[in-house]
C-alpha cells in the first residue's frame, strides 16, 4: 500500500525533507507519496531572489558555506553545479563603522578572535589598551567545563570589552542578528568554546590551524561564500520543480492528531490529510501551536524559543552617482556607533552579474534583536533611513533607480544561553511521537547548510521507521 507523509512548511528545510523522502522511495522502490504543506503562496522560506532590468536581487540570504557541505551536495543532486559562483576575489574584504569612518577589518580575525597578531596591531579599530587586552588573551585562564554562558561573557573573559564592542558584535549580529548578551556561545560558536577547552586559548588554537599545511582558517575565508548565477532562490526553483503538485500553497496547518497508526493533518482552510507520519517545518512558534492539543509539554518548549525581525533594503545606482564606494563586500556597523543599520552588502562586489555593466547594487539591512523597534516603520521611512545613513557613512546623496524592501517578521531563532539543552528537550519528546520529526533553522544551525541537514535527517528518520513497517 502506497504510504503518505506531509512535510509541514515549505521552507529549505521542509523542501529539502520532501525531496529526500522521494530520492529514499525511489532507491528502495517503495511507494511514497510526499505532501508539502506550505501557508504561504510561494516556497523558500528566507530563499527569495528578484530579477529585475538586469540585476539579482536577494531579499533574503544572499550565499552559502561550503565548508558544511549538505547544502552543496543537494544542489548537485539537482544538477546544479553550473549555476555555482563563488564570491569575486578581487573586492575579497570588509569594513566595520568606528567613531563614524570606515575601517577595514583587521586580516587573520576569525569571526570571534585573531589568527595573526600585526594586523591587530597596525588597525586603527582598537585602542592601544584594547590591543594589549586582545594579546593577553594566551594568558587568560581557560574553563575546561563544559557549561554554557552569553557570547558576550565569553568575549569579554577572553579578550575584553573592546573586542566584544567593536568587532565581535557586529560580525555575530549579521550572522544572527542577536544580542550578544544572550546568545549561547554553546550553540552559535560551539568551536570557539572548544578550543577554550582543548588548546587554552583560541589565539594559541588558531595559529596552530594557520601552521597545518592544508591551510585552516586563517581569517575570513570568503572563497567559502558561494552563492548561484541567477540567485540563491535557483536551489529553490529546482526543489519546486522536483516535487511539483506535491505542494499545496495556501495550507496554513491548524493541528495535528493521531488516528490509528497514523495522523490526520488539518489546515484552517478546512481541508483535513491522513497521513502515515509527518515532518514538521514549520518555525518554533508555528510548530507549538500546531502541536498545543497533541503534545502539550513539547509545544510548550517549543514555544520558549525566541525569534528577532529584521528588513532588507536593496538600492540600484547609476555607478556615477554612487560615487567612490568602497572597494569591498560591505559595512558592518556596531551597536556602539548608535545608528540605525545593522550592515551595509555591496552586493554587485560580491558576486558577479548582480549588477548590468556601470550599475550597483547594495542593501542594507535593518532591525534585529538590538533594534526591533525599526521594524514598526513603514516601507518608505524605513528607505528614507538608509538614504540617511548612506549619506552620512557613504556619501551617497543620490536618488536610487529604485528599491525594494522586505520585512522578514519573526524570521531568526534566537539561540540564548542553554538553548542546546532545550532543543535536547525537545528532540526527547519528539521522538516520544510515532511517525513525527521536526526540522529547521529553531534547533541546531541556522545556516543554510545546516537547515538542508535538518530536513535530511528528518527525512532519513521517519523513512526508516515507514520502511521497516513496510
Amino acid at each position: 500500500m502506497r504510504q503518505r507523509v506531509a512535510v509541514v512548511g515549505g521552507g529549505i528545510s521542509g523542501l529539502a525533507a520532501a525531496f529526500r523522502l522521494r530520492e529514499l522511495a525511489a532507491v528502495r522502490q517503495l511507494p511514497l507519496e510526499v505532501i508539502v504543506l506550505e501557508a504561504g503562496s510561494r516556497v523558500g522560506g528566507a530563499l527569495h531572489s528578484i530579477l529585475r532590468d538586469g540585476f539579482v536581487i536577494e531579499a533574503g540570504a544572499d550565499s552559502l558555506i561550503s565548508d558544511k557541505t549538505d547544502a552543496l551536495d543537494l544542489a548537485g543532486r539537482l544538477g546544479l553545479e553550473p549555476e555555482i559562483v563563488g564570491t569575486l576575489e578581487a573586492h575579497r574584504r570588509a569594513f566595520v563603522v568606528h567613531r563614524g569612518k570606515l575601517v577595514e577589518i583587521p586580516r587573520g580575525f576569525s569571526l570571534l578572535a585573531p589568527a595573526a597578531i600585526i594586523p591587530i596591531l597596525d588597525s586603527e579599530l582598537f585602542s592601544l589598551r584594547g590591543k594589549l587586552r586582545m594579546l593577553a588573551e594566551p594568558m587568560v585562564r581557560a574553563r575546561r567545563d563544559e557549561n554554557d554562558e552569553s557570547l558576550a561573557a565569553f568575549i569579554r573573559r577572553r579578550f575584553g570589552a573592546e573586542t566584544l564592542d567593536r568587532l565581535v558584535q557586529p560580525l555575530a549580529g549579521g550572522i544572527y542578528v542577536g544580542d550578544p548578551e544572550t546568545l549561547s556561545i554553546q550553540a552559535c560558536f560551539a568551536r570557539f568554546q572548544k578550543m577554550e577547552r582543548e588548546h587554552g586559548s583560541l589565539i594559541r588554537a588558531l595559529r596552530m590551524i594557520r601552521k597545518k599545511p592544508a591551510g585552516g582558517s586563517g581569517g575570513v575565508r570568503w572563497n567559502l561564500f558561494l552563492s548561484f548565477r541567477d540567485g540563491m532562490a535557483t536551489l529553490v526553483h529546482a526543489l519546486e520543480r522536483s516535487l511539483g503538485e506535491s505542494i499545496s500553497f495556501g495550507a496554513e496547518v491548524a493541528g495535528i492528531t493521531r488516528r490509528d497508526a497514523g495522523w490526520i493533518v488539518t489546515t484552517r482552510n478546512g481541508r483535513a490529510f491522513e497521513t502515515d507520519a509527518v515532518i514538521c517545518a514549520a518555525p518554533a512558534f508555528a510548530a507549538a501551536k500546531i502541536l498545543r492539543e497533541t503534545a502539550p509539554a513539547l509545544s510548550r518548549a517549543l514555544a520558549e524559543i525566541e525569534y528577532a525581525s529584521s528588513a532588507t533594503v536593496n538600492l540600484a545606482y547609476d555607478a556615477a552617482a554612487a560615487g567612490e564606494i568602497p572597494d569591498g563586500f560591505g559595512v558592518l556597523i556596531p551597536a556602539i556607533e548608535r545608528r540605525r543599520l545593522i550592515a551595509i552588502s555591496f552586493s554587485s562586489l560580491k558576486f558577479l552579474n548582480r549588477a548590468p555593466s556601470g550599475k550597483i547594487l547594495m542593501r542594507a539591512f535593518l532591525g534585529g534583536a538590538l533594534n526591533p523597534e525599526i521594524m514598526r516603520l513603514e516601507a518608505s521611512a524605513m528607505i528614507d533611513v538608509v538614504r540617511e545613513e548612506l549619506r552620512d557613512l557613504l556619501g551617497i546623496r543620490a536618488a536610487p533607480l529604485f528599491t525594494h524592501v522586505w520585512r522578514w517578521l519573526d524570521s531568526m531563532p534566537q539561540y540564548k544561553v542553554g538553548h542546546l539543552e532545550r532543543v535536547a528537550a525537545i528532540e526527547r519528546w519528539a521522538q516520544e511521537l510515532p511517525g513525527f520529526a521536526l526540522a529547521g533553522a529553531a534547533y541546531r544551525g541556522v545556516g543554510i547548510p545546516d537547515c538542508v541537514r535538518s530536513g535530511n535527517l528528518a527525512a532519513e528518520a521517519i523513512f526508516s521507521g515507514l520502511a521497516s513497517e513496510g
